[in-house]
């Protein structure tokens, strides 16, 4: 696994040259989330779909 500093690099190499500084970060926070979301999942961190039926109903 990459470390943090790599892994920016690797996003912000893979934009556009005219990538604005908000698309760019743009870019890096969801590549955050979506390693978050990774994380959780393999770490058995999840919600059913019933439940978050159940917890959306509730709003």
């Amino acid at each position: 696994m990459s470390n943090a500093k790599e892994k920016m690099t690797e996003v912000i190499q893979s934009q556009l040259e005219d990538a604005t500084y908000e698309e760019i970060m743009r870019e890096l926070a969801f590549e955050k989330m979506i390693g978050r979301g990774l994380s959780d999942s393999r770490g058995g961190r999840v919600v059913s779909n019933e439940e978050m039926d159940r917890r959306i109903r509730t709003w």
